[in-house]
């Protein structure tokens, strides 16, 4: 969306206001497509004395999968934008200012980025999920799997020592 801002840069006071639907259905992070509704956009931008700020924020229910037990699992973002705009920057080194292209703004640009900075690379079910048997697969969240307890190769030897031992007979 195309935010004109010609008619606040020169007000100081003046304010403009902007609620739109923004759909990154088709943007794919981690080998999916976790954003399968729109978010929601929201803010505004004012004239503070001639620097135009903008505040805005993008909310949406985001599914995906839990990391360690792979369940799916509906992530609620809300992510927020408080950022300076301007016409033009003495010190194009900073980041923290957006440039306005013809007094106008590409909201879409600042807020997909925002959205998916903001997406975490590591979602659970809960903070305390178990996950997967690395040998059978079995959810650990059900319960235990019945695969023994994997023995570190490097102590195998003494593995066999302990269990010959346990084979002669007085040592119960």
């Amino acid at each position: 969306m195309r935010l004109d801002l010609r008619d606040i840069i020169d007000t100081p006071g003046a304010v403009r206001d902007f609620s739109y639907e923004l759909d990154l259905r088709q943007v794919e992070l981690y080998g999916e497509r976790p954003f399968t509704v729109p978010f929601q956009v929201s803010g505004r931008v004012r004239n503070a004395g001639g620097a135009l700020e903008l505040t805005g924020h993008a909310v949406a229910q985001v599914d995906g999968r839990c990391d360690r037990c792979l369940k799916p699992i509906t992530v609620d973002m809300d992510v927020a934008v408080d950022t300076l705009l301007a016409e033009e920057v003495e010190d194009e080194e900073n980041e923290e200012i957006i440039l306005l292209e013809d007094r106008a703004l590409e909201l879409d640009e600042v807020f997909t980025t925002e959205c998916i900075l903001a997406w975490d690379g590591k979602h659970l079910c809960s903070e305390d999920c178990k996950g997967l048997c690395p040998k059978c697969g079995k959810d650990l969240n059900e319960g235990p799997c019945g695969c023994g307890k994997e023995l570190d190769p490097r102590f195998a030897a003494l593995a066999k020592l302990l269990d010959k031992g346990s084979e002669e007979p007085g040592n119960d």
